[in-house]
Parts: structure tokens; C-alpha cells; sequence
């Protein structure tokens, strides 16, 4: 295979299964944190391991100069990007819109959705340059539906569904495929605040019954960036259990 991927946000979670699914499929890897180097760090010498070429990448997404900076030095390390993976993100505590700050508001913006656009300005170039190229960006099913109490994080990733839609439009000449996944109740560090009732009840809302792993976002991820899903552009796979339909 011998392909470069770079994931955002691959310290942990989603972004962290990601990078060992494209791992598993020979890719090199450049890992994106922004302040969990412990666990980025970690992550990279595990796939040394196993004979993969990884390499980290650290910059503030919602800062335009960071973010360039950071895709710069992974196309430095590892060669031009064959992939990217846009899943870096946050999440505010559950919370009515009139409860949020503008600080809040900024800083969700700033990595969920301005984090996406800057981190794509800065690779689409070398894309286009070379006419091939898949982006897989991440949304959530709140991006679809909404969510209430999550205003400004439904907000966000309904922006990124669009920027998606659009990019998909604006890059399918130079053959550059731009799809997204819209991930639902998920087992992750995001949702580890929740109490087991809660937990429960987002189970039972789900017609499959029970919450998705990082594994099975990461498996559609994977799926979109790759060979097999050569024909397929502009779309949002939910992975979500069932649960927008």
C-alpha cells in the first residue's frame, strides 16, 4: 500500500482507532494531537511495533498558522498526503443555547468547524497538484438531526456536512473523493461522562440496541479513504446504530 494518511485528533478515541486501522492497512501514518502528546507519543511507538511508519504532528487546528504548519511537517516526514482524515474536535457539557458563552461558542467553532476549514485549505493544493487525494471528515449525528442542549456542537458538525457537500462538488475534477462520517452514541472518552443510566437509555434508543465502538467508526473511515470506495464522493455514512434513518 505505502499511502500517507494524516488524522487529526488521532491521540485517542475515534482518531486513535483510525490511526491503527489505517496502520493495519500498511499505511504511514502522521498522528495529529494537540496537547495529549503522552498518549499520541504512546500510540506512535505501537504501531513502530508493528513495522509502520508513524510520525506526530502537534498544532492548534482552529489556529490557521498551526494548522498549516503541522500539515507541512507531516508532508515533510512522510511524503506527499494521500489521505486526510478530518477528526479533531470537542464537545461542550450538555447545556441550554442561552447558558453558552462566547467563549464557548468560539471555542467549539474554532476547533470543530474553522479547525476542518483550515486544516483543508492546507492540503487541498497538494491534492490537486497531483490529482488524487480522499478527505473523510467528521461530523456526528447531531450534525444531521441536532441535538438539544448541544446547539452549538450540532452547529458545528452541520457545518462540516456541508463543507463536505460542497468540497466534493469543487474537488471531484482534480479526482479528489471528499466524504464524511456522522459517527452516533459511541463508546469513547467524549461520552465517558455519562452515568449508565444514560448510557442505557441512549442503548435503548438505538435500534441495534447498544452504543458503537471507535473501531466501527474507524472501519468506515477506512472504507472511505480507500480503493473500494473509489465511486463514492460527497456523501455522510452513519454510523450510528440505526438511529437517523
Amino acid at each position: 500500500m505505502d499511502k500517507h494518511v494524516l488524522i487529526t485528533g488521532a491521540s485517542r478515541g475515534i482518531g486513535a482507532a483510525t490511526a491503527r486501522r489505517f496502520a493495519r492497512g500498511g499505511w504511514r501514518l502522521s498522528i495529529h494531537y494537540h496537547k495529549s502528546r503522552e498518549q499520541a507519543q504512546a500510540l506512535a511507538e505501537e504501531l513502530a511495533g508493528l513495522g509502520v511508519k508513524a510520525a506526530l504532528v502537534q498544532g492548534d487546528v482552529s489556529d490557521p498558522i498551526q494548522a498549516k504548519r503541522l500539515t507541512e511537517q507531516a508532508v515533510e516526514t512522510l511524503g506527499a498526503l494521500d489521505a486526510l482524515v478530518c477528526n479533531a474536535g470537542i464537545a461542550l457539557p450538555i447545556q441550554l443555547l442561552t447558558d453558552t458563552t462566547d467563549q464557548q461558542w468560539r471555542q467549539v467553532m474554532g476547533t470543530d468547524l474553522d479547525g476542518v476549514f483550515h486544516t483543508l485549505r492546507a492540503v487541498i493544493p497538494g491534492m490537486v497538484s497531483r490529482k488524487r487525494g480522499a478527505i473523510v471528515t467528521v461530523s456526528s449525528m447531531w450534525g444531521v438531526t441536532g441535538g438539544s442542549c448541544e446547539a452549538p456542537y450540532s452547529a458545528a458538525k452541520a457545518g462540516v456536512v456541508g463543507l463536505t457537500r460542497a468540497l466534493a462538488k469543487e474537488l471531484g475534477p482534480s479526482n479528489i473523493r471528499v466524504n464524511c462520517v456522522a459517527p452516533g452514541a459511541i463508546e469513547t472518552e467524549m461520552t465517558a461522562f455519562l452515568t449508565q443510566e444514560d448510557r442505557q437509555a441512549l442503548a435503548e434508543e438505538t435500534p441495534l440496541g447498544r452504543m458503537g465502538t471507535a473501531q466501527e467508526v474507524a472501519d468506515a473511515i477506512y472504507f472511505l479513504a480507500g480503493e473500494e470506495a473509489g465511486f463514492i464522493t460527497g456523501q455522510v455514512l452513519s454510523v450510528d446504530g440505526g438511529m437517523v434513518i
